[in-house]
């Protein structure tokens, strides 16, 4: 693949409208400019999210006289707070289009982000850090908008870019929260006191100024409104008419059939024999002429398309094995990044006592960075797994379980090791950093192929278990004191059991038309 990619206009599938390539540096273009809104806009919000964190171990802790109990809750009620959001925006990114509602969770974050000055008490921490965990519900809009202007061939690709790039914000405020902070100290001369709460104002201005941007200079799909994202789905005469389906039926190598109208074109369909490319099944399949071809892709399309969510169809997804198999997965990666992240710095100054707070943090930055680099990883080497196995979903799902197992294997080995030797801890943190964001990456690059028409759906349910996971192994640090090598190796045993047990689970429901 050519690097002119990153800037040229995509080739976009006429079918869906959706683009076949990732126009990451071209924002300018329709595609290019949602790419490059939707990643600023998670990685600020998630820059904001976390803007505590760096100052909490030692500055606020001294002014507001806290216990590491307390800072341990405040971490915890973030979590929880970004798990019901989470929860919750995935069935409205279904209703009313995932940028309004993330414009709204940007908006509704922002107000807690600029107030946090105002706090004085161990109290205050908590019910602040309770509602900025709202900003980090702005990941499921981040996705689903994603999934609604790039195709499945390089989907992997865009989520994992958006997300890569966005979770590095987590790495950024160990650098930016610390610097605004030791410039208002030394330059502006403004007490510790108050310097730390003064910086909370610079998150706050960048969020309104990302969320205006993504209202006035941003569309809900390719097409226009999310009222009529059915448009987004036409014939290859650009008309969108409903496609009649009978006649032939073609065997999906999930074991669904699809009909087709067969007879619009019979002399087509004796001059071209062509099979579906991508569709094999088991027992051979008709071939279709180039119509046919055509209309079976329409159809498969149309199944793609997001429907307004019910209960019943929300039920349905929720307790399906599928939405298990990707879960329970992220639960245990994302969530491990959300628990590590907090208590990194922490950790390091445990184990290294000569390291300052800007010095750990920096280190601790490390971690964060990384996803700029290894989740995209893990969402491209699974589009490219996709496209060199005749698009089997299966094989991203090996890839995915590959990734969780070499994560727990370095759980394990960082904290049974829970080494005093620097360049050995960093070292094993870069590795883990790896295998959890790739796994992270892997798992988004599925999520478009399991119930494409509830993409909110799922993708919330699936990023509320992420936060899941992260509270529970907040939760254990929380009662672990500083014994954060032991809760460490327990993580490692978590996450070792959890995709050794979901490697069984098929991806795609049988039956189901889209998805492939």
């Amino acid at each position: 693949m050519a690097i002119s990619v990153l800037w040229a206009a995509p080739k976009v599938n006429p079918i869906n409208h959706k683009a076949q390539s990732v126009p990451a540096l071209n924002p300018l273009n329709l595609y290019g400019r949602t790419f490059f809104f939707s990643t600023v806009g998670f990685m600020i919000a998630f820059m904001s999210w976390y803007a505590w964190t760096p100052l909490l171990s030692k500055t606020i802790k001294e002014d507001l006289h806290l216990s590491s109990t307390d800072i341990a809750n405040s971490n915890v009620l973030a979590l929880t707070a970004t798990l019901l959001i989470r929860f919750m925006v995935g069935p409205l990114c279904d209703r009313f289009g995932p940028r309004l509602v993330y414009i709204g969770l940007l908006l509704v974050g922002m107000i807690p982000t600029a107030m946090a000055g105002f706090v004085t008490s161990a109290r205050g921490v908590l019910v602040i850090r309770f509602f900025v965990g709202i900003l980090g519900g702005t990941f499921v809009p981040c996705q689903v908008w994603s999934m609604q202007f790039f195709d499945k061939n390089v989907i992997g690709t865009a989520n994992g870019l958006m997300a890569g790039i966005g979770n590095a914000g987590g790495g950024i405020t160990y650098f930016v929260m610390p610097a605004i902070f030791d410039s208002l100290v030394h330059k502006q001369k403004l007490t510790p006191h108050v310097a730390w709460r003064v910086s909370f104002v610079v998150p706050a201005i960048l969020i309104t100024a990302t969320a205006l941007g993504m209202l006035f200079l941003c569309e809900d799909t390719p097409t226009g409104k999310w009222a009529d994202r059915n448009k987004m789905v036409t014939g290859s005469s650009g008309n969108s008419t409903p496609v009649k389906t009978s006649g032939v039926v073609v065997e999906l190598p999930n074991g669904g059939k699809l009909g087709l109208d067969r007879s619009t074109s019979n002399s087509t369909l004796e001059e071209k024999k062509e099979p579906i490319e991508g569709y094999v099944s088991d027992v051979e399949a008709p071939r279709l002429g180039e119509v046919e071809i055509a209309r079976a892709e329409v159809e498969i399309a149309r199944a793609e398309v997001v429907k307004a969510p019910t209960f019943r169809e929300a039920f349905r997804i929720l307790t399906s094995l599928q939405c298990i198999l990707l879960a329970l997965p992220y639960a245990c990666s994302f969530g491990g990044e959300l628990a590590v992240n907090s208590i990194l710095g922490a950790y390091y100054m445990n184990r290294f006592p000569h390291l300052t707070q800007t010095s750990s943090g920096k280190w601790a930055a490390m971690f964060g960075f990384l996803n700029v680099v290894f989740r995209p990883a893990g969402g491209m080497l699974s589009d490219v797994i996709y496209r060199r196995t005749n698009r089997s979903v299966s094989a991203k799902k090996f890839w995915l379980v590959f990734l969780g197992i070499g994560q727990g294997i370095l759980y394990l080995t960082i904290g049974l090791l829970n080494t005093r030797t620097e360049s050995t801890m960093f070292g094993l943190v870069a590795l883990l950093a790896f295998f959890m964001d790739a796994s992270n990456g892997a798992n988004f690059a599925i999520v478009p192929h399991v119930f494409p028409q509830a993409n909110g759906i799922l993708s919330g349910f699936i990023g509320a278990a992420g936060n899941l996971g992260g509270v529970i192994f907040a939760l254990l640090f929380r009662f672990n004191g500083i014994h954060y090598g032991r809760v460490i190796w327990w993580i490692g045993c978590i996450c070792l059991a959890v995709n050794v047990g979901i490697s069984w689970i098929r991806v795609i429901p049988k039956g189901q038309v889209g998805g492939h």
